[in-house]
């Protein structure tokens, strides 16, 4: 018979406080779907400053947070006493939000002067939704609230992606990505179930402990478990062997929709596989930390061959070498991840402080193609040759951004963020990971220094033939007025990318976070 004090316990408050970034987001993503039913045209671009307000308002939300960890839909004891909560936000849940909300805001200042073609009111509204699951998933703290946040964010992004209507190529893109993110999907949700039949549990606090003690007879099903629930993450990350979805997706969506993706998309999965490891699954690192690791030295692998076969010619997409590069990336942030498994460290500052300083130069770079693209839809590499003659500072930031993915000077804080993955390897004695990473900076410098070259070199001169009369031997004009926000996002993350490198342990101290 249930006690008075068991029924108590199953009355708590909800600490709006916690959760107001995520809602506020999905507010006024319906608010919006609302007011488009009722916006005359002329009066669509108003939705985008709305979605702007809003994005900066859940921003603003973090602040108050600060002070401590926020928990809130807690199982609590007959006494009051929470033993696990389902959503926490505590400082590693804010760096991430902060990450996502910004890197959301950001796109939001690129589509402003993009969504001329597309459906402006669905386009917002799906872009805040994935938003609202992104900022939700961090903070996230059983298995359930992780999936369903997940696809929240995965479902709208599948429709952005295929969102420019009569476009084959992004009806293709959006079909690619939803079939194999729901095979991730089935994969993860299996793998959840396999684990809760082995502890009876899905609060990740609740799992460290259950899995320390599995009986023998479920212990193989509890590896099988913890096993298929990384996939889904993994997916989200772009991590090898599921990374084949990312450049014609890439290439196929919206330009700011594909920026999107290479950031929050990225930031979900790193933030999820971080939560599932590192306080879930500790218990398992034997099983899961090889396996990240061999998935970091795959991953980084395939990403910078791919993108080296894109400056074989200058036809080929800048977007498409963006995208491999993406993945590469996603390497390289794998590794600490997999290092915690080896070390008592904590190594997930390392991915924080790397997954920070992408965002910001990663989304640079595609303002830049997004300009670029203006002129130039197809978006080549060798559309951006002679950029310098044109927009000098455009070419300057774009060469910072791709400079700041090398780690090279002047791009300190890339620099910095790849010692800083290259030191957890080490540390965790991945000598051998440490060295496939090496290797594999050295072959991303080639794409990245062509690719800057290119920006520098002398316009091509169109051809007499092609040429109008009287016009031969003249440069092209690629000068056309760009957006007000297209040109602040670019000046603003050249901006925080030149402050990082001129003191980038600001983005380590930023990052220092300790889930232990």
């Amino acid at each position: 018979m249930t006690t008075a004090a068991e029924t108590t316990s199953l009355v708590q408050s909800v600490d709006w406080l916690a959760v107001a970034p995520p809602v506020i987001v999905a507010t006024v993503a319906l608010i919006i779907l609302v007011a488009d039913l009722f916006l005359p045209q002329e009066r669509k671009p108003l939705l985008g400053w709305a979605t702007i307000a809003g994005l900066v308002a859940a921003l603003a939300f973090l602040v108050p947070l600060r002070d401590g960890d926020h928990s809130t839909f807690c199982l609590t004891t007959g006494t009051g006493t929470a033993t696990a909560c389902s959503y926490t936000a505590d400082y590693f849940a804010l760096i991430i939000q902060f990450l996502v909300l910004g890197g959301a805001l950001l796109t939001a200042l690129l589509s402003l002067g993009d969504t001329r073609k597309l459906p402006a009111g669905e386009f917002w509204f799906l872009l805040l939704s994935s938003a609202a699951g992104a900022a939700l998933l961090p903070a996230a703290r059983d298995l359930a609230t992780l999936v369903v946040a997940l696809e929240v964010a995965s479902l709208p992004a599948f429709a952005l992606v295929g969102i420019k209507r009569g476009d084959r190529r992004s009806s293709e893109a959006a079909l690619k990505f939803f079939l194999s993110s729901v095979v991730a999907t089935a994969v993860t949700l299996l793998g959840v179930s396999f684990v809760y039949a082995a502890t009876g549990t899905l609060h990740l606090t609740e799992l460290a402990t259950r899995l320390d003690d599995v009986p023998g007879r479920l212990d193989t099903l509890a590896q099988a478990g913890v096993a298929l629930t990384l996939v889904g993450f993994a997916f989200k990350t772009a991590a090898a062997p599921f990374h084949f979805w990312v450049p014609d997706t890439y290439v196929g969506a919206p330009l700011p929709v594909a920026a999107y993706l290479s950031v929050v998309g990225k930031a979900v999965g790193f933030s999820g596989l971080i939560l599932v490891t590192v306080i879930g699954f500790p218990s398992y690192a034997d099983v899961w930390g090889p396996a990240l690791a061999v998935v970091a030295a795959l991953t980084m692998t395939i990403g910078n061959v791919a993108a080296l076969r894109q400056t074989a010619t200058r036809a080929r997409s800048a977007v498409r070498l963006l995208a491999w590069s993406s993945v590469a990336q996603a390497g390289y942030l794998l590794v600490p991840i997999a290092s915690a498994a080896y070390s008592s460290d904590d190594q997930i500052g390392s991915t924080v402080a790397y997954a920070l300083m992408y965002a910001v130069v990663n989304l640079g770079a595609f303002a830049v193609a997004a300009l670029v693209s203006r002129t130039s839809p197809d978006n080549r590499l060798s559309d951006y040759r002679g950029l310098y003659a044109t927009r000098p500072l455009a070419a300057l930031a774009m060469a910072f951004f791709l400079l700041c993915l090398a780690g090279l000077p002047p791009g300190i804080v890339g620099l910095f963020a790849k010692v800083t993955v290259f030191s957890a390897a080490v540390d965790a004695g991945l000598g051998w990971l440490a060295v496939v990473m090496a290797v594999n900076v050295v072959i991303a410098l080639y794409y990245y220094l062509q690719w800057t070259a290119v920006l520098f070199r002398a316009p091509e001169e169109p051809e007499a033939a092609a040429a109008p009369a009287g016009t031969a031997g003249t440069t092209p004009t690629l000068r056309v007025a760009a957006p007000t926000s297209l040109t602040a996002a670019i000046a603003l993350t050249a901006a925080v990318g030149i402050v990082l490198s001129g003191a980038p342990q600001l983005v380590l101290r930023f990052a220092a976070v300790n889930l232990f």
